[in-house]
């Protein structure tokens, strides 16, 4: 454990030894993390992943630099199928610890992966799909979207626990478990999932599935390995009785077929061709439709291959963003501000996170002023020295950042960098931005000079 204030190596005591800091709440802080930072290793071992989340949490509300909870945290979400919020805790975790990271090699392996980043953009994409689906209550195209889900990130226990609550609500428990099962596999303790699961089971004996009705009319018994069954109250009748029975019998079905089959017959065949020409009609009816389905199929699809390939540019700008935001942290700690000035100009703040985000914050307020200094003076320098192009490049940079830098000298060297390297068109547009910003001084007057004479 080393000391908050000084970051040397802490002993027994309840001071620092190098700085002299009280260290004594410090180091109960410490441990409360790593108490709870256990415990979450504890219920990570028994699959109660949403338990080590919440352990997790309290264990970096206590110590926010504490990278193994950190990393642990990651692991967890992304055991859940939660790859966003993983990727997120591995980033925070490498802006906090650059070097001997294990975190380094969680998010090299889904950068380099360019499959996998696919994929974990088409589950969100069909998730948040599914969950408009739900909000329109299309649930039926919302279970086709999930199972999409499902078959590309088996892992996403919230995908479970949606489609389990859409089953339920089409009251097909049976499935709705088998859905609840298998989010019980990946994360057995989480509430969401015990809870609908007690609503399924309550459902299931409300349907009465698996009884099956008595019948007290009849009676079986075994028979060597035959099982007999027969009515419970059953005569024998005598050889007379039975052709009596056989000749009545017969009588029967004769009248019956004269009187009962002929007719139902003709009506049968005059039916079946009466439904032989509403079925042709009903199937060129049909097949109209199914076209008109699968052009909305053809439009629909063809929207989400350009929502992925969308996706997939969005998650590479974020990552890039992130690259960049660690390397102008490293350039800056190193004292180079031109370089961290390049790489924070190359970040796009809207796809950082807070935490990020006040990262950004920080070093950029650092930064910017000494960097448009560093720019000014090399394009200043380079002008002096007659190095019209070298000159273009750095003012071009501290003109984009602040027009008016230097009280509008920027604005004008820039101008006359222009003029000198024979670029008289973009000569003149610096000039009269020179004339429209700063008039009645010296420098206005020199820019309508050049102004009237090149007209």
């Amino acid at each position: 454990m080393n000391c908050y204030n000084c970051g040397a190596k802490l002993g027994r005591e309840n001071t620092c030894p190098n700085c002299g800091a009280n260290v004594k709440i410090y180091k109960k802080i410490v441990m409360a993390s790593n108490e709870y930072y256990n415990d979450a290793l504890t219920k990570a071992g028994v699959r109660d992943l949403s338990g080590a989340v919440e352990s997790l949490k309290t264990s970096l509300k206590f110590y926010k630099l504490n990278i193994d909870a950190r990393n642990l945290l990651g692991l967890v979400y992304f055991e859940m199928g939660e790859v966003v919020e993983a990727l997120t805790e591995w980033v925070i975790s490498k802006n906090y610890q650059p070097s001997d990271n294990i975190a380094s090699r969680y998010l090299d392996e889904i950068q380099n992966n360019r499959s996998r980043l696919e994929t974990i953009n088409q589950t969100i994409k069909k998730y948040n799909q599914a969950l408009l689906y739900c909000r329109q209550n299309s649930r039926d195209l919302a279970i086709i979207q999930l199972k999409k889900v499902l078959s590309l990130n088996p892992k996403l226990v919230r995908g479970h626990q949606l489609l389990a609550l859409l089953y339920i609500q089409e009251e097909k428990y049976d499935l709705a478990k088998k859905s609840l099962r298998n989010a019980g596999k990946i994360d057995a303790n989480n509430t969401i999932t015990l809870r609908y699961l007690k609503e399924v089971n309550a459902g299931l004996r409300e349907s009465g599935a698996g009884k099956k009705p008595k019948n007290e009319e009849l009676v079986s018994y075994q028979s060597g390995n035959d099982t007999i069954i027969q009515p419970r109250y059953f005569k024998e009748n005598s050889a007379v009785g039975t052709i009596i029975n056989m000749v009545i019998g017969i009588a029967i079905g004769a009248a019956i077929t004269g009187f009962l089959i002929v007719p139902g017959v003709r009506r049968q065949m005059q039916n079946q061709a009466q439904a032989q020409v509403l079925e042709a009609n009903n199937t060129v009816s049909s097949k109209n439709q199914q076209i008109s389905s699968l052009e909305a199929q053809i439009e629909e699809l063809t929207a989400q291959v350009t929502e992925a390939e969308e996706g997939a540019a969005g998650a590479e700008s974020r990552i890039t963003s992130y690259d960049q935001l660690l390397t102008a942290y490293a350039a800056y700690a190193a004292e180079d501000i031109e370089a961290a000035g390049t790489a924070l100009s190359n970040v796009n703040e809207e796809y950082l996170s807070d935490s990020a985000k006040e990262i950004y914050n920080t070093i950029n307020a650092q930064v910017n002023a000494e960097y448009i200094q560093s720019l000014y003076d090399a394009g200043y320098s380079a002008y002096n020295s007659q190095n019209f192009e070298e000159a273009i490049t750095n003012l071009e940079k501290v003109v984009e950042m602040d027009e008016t830098y230097s009280d509008g000298y920027a604005l004008y060297y820039l101008a006359q960098a222009y003029r000198r390297n024979n670029d008289l068109e973009t000569a003149r547009t610096y000039y009269q931005k020179i004339v429209d910003l700063y008039p009645g001084t010296e420098r206005a007057a020199t820019a309508q000079n050049y102004l009237n004479t090149e007209e």
